[in-house]
């Protein structure tokens, strides 16, 4: 047999031993702790995987091999990319600012620039469908939620709310505040709360979503990743989702803009290092 194949005895015994070269008895096992990754996390993308692979198995790899394996594996992430989120016009301005943040996206250290927005989620109740809605603040450097609020009704209260609690978890903040010119955030008391806390308002272009890009992201990001795709029959059920991934993201989702590291690592980071 060695003859006909042309290979030594010590080849072909090596062979029936182990049929698979190594590289692809590696790629077996990789799949394996990839498919764990993805039935615990489905909406992640390869990229997200190979973080996962990096931070909780200490595995190095690159994309592509991954992504490889991912596709011969028929893994796939259920993100779908469509995203809406409530953004109002310079409806009923009380008082409205420029855009002094200007799309600048980056800080130099926390608490120096804050984002914030509304976002709507549906469930449904036999015909019945319902909303609740999602207020949170954003900080540009870390990319942290620093607090959100949840609530039935699209108010002044879920703006206050949020800004209030902002204020309490990082009562020494005193951030550039960038919002939409939605009706909350023109209203002379958000304007008055901002001022009393110190801080300097600023406000995006009618009908301009990109002026607050980060925002409008973290919105597609939740609902790509949770929220499309799926039903949620009960206010309980869509509540416990949100209030999980908020923090999942703070606390679990590594993102590769902080070195793979979750925002509140990233956060800690910069005060263990001042």
């Amino acid at each position: 047999m060695c003859k006909i194949m042309s290979v030594t005895r010590s080849a072909y015994l090596r062979w029936i031993e182990h049929p698979y070269s190594e590289r692809t008895l590696e790629n077996m096992e990789l799949a394996k702790v990839i498919r764990i990754i993805h039935n615990e996390h489905p909406e992640k993308g390869y990229r997200g995987i190979n973080n996962d692979l990096l931070r909780e198995h200490d595995i190095h790899v690159n994309d592509k091999r991954v992504l490889r394996i991912c596709r011969h594996e028929g893994i796939q992430s259920t993100i779908k990319h469509s995203a809406n989120s409530i953004t109002k016009g310079a409806n009923h301005p009380y008082h409205t600012v420029e855009n002094i943040l200007d799309r600048k996206f980056t800080a130099e250290a926390p608490n120096q620039k804050w984002l914030t927005d509304v976002t709507e989620f549906k469930y449904y109740e036999g015909p019945e469908i319902h909303k609740v809605y999602l207020s949170a603040i954003l900080d540009l450097y870390d990319r942290r939620i620093v607090s959100y609020v949840i609530s039935d009704t699209n108010d002044l209260n879920i703006a206050f709310d949020t800004f209030d609690q902002a204020i309490e978890t990082e009562p020494d903040a005193h951030p550039l505040f960038h919002s939409d010119r939605g009706f909350q955030y023109t209203h002379q008391n958000f304007y008055n709360r901002i001022i009393e806390a110190e801080m300097t308002q600023s406000m995006s272009r009618v009908g301009k979503c990109i002026d607050n890009g980060p925002m409008e992201g973290f919105w597609g990001m939740i609902k790509r990743e949770k929220y499309y795709g799926k039903k949620f029959t009960s206010r309980t059920e869509l509540v416990t989702m949100i209030a999980n991934y908020m923090d999942y993201y703070n606390n679990g989702r590594y993102q590769r803009k902080l070195h793979v590291l979750t925002p509140m690592e990233y956060h800690n980071l910069y005060y263990e290092a001042a």
